[in-house]
């Protein structure tokens, strides 16, 4: 039996920027990033290099600005949770 998913995956299209940042804390520097696949329950990005990253932090994506929570990371791919 097949299951269906909660919800539909949304790959950013050429209009919207696939550039992010991550915001792990107030005085510490933005990470950059780039946004492969993007749903309304989370995120898979992929960091330019390699750092180490706290449980939880603010992705910043266009204009919006989401808490995040890591789910898995997988060398320089993570994903997250909203």
């Amino acid at each position: 039996m097949t299951q269906e998913r909660r919800f539909a995956r949304v790959r950013p299209s050429g209009l919207v920027s696939s550039s992010a940042s991550l915001i792990v804390g107030p005085k510490l520097p933005v990470i950059p990033c780039r946004m492969v696949d993007y749903s309304a329950g989370g995120a898979c990005i992929e960091l330019n290099a390699d750092a180490t990253l706290p449980t939880r932090f603010e992705l910043l994506h266009g204009g919006t600005k989401k808490k995040c929570r890591m789910v898995w990371k997988r060398a320089r791919r993570i994903g997250v949770s909203f």
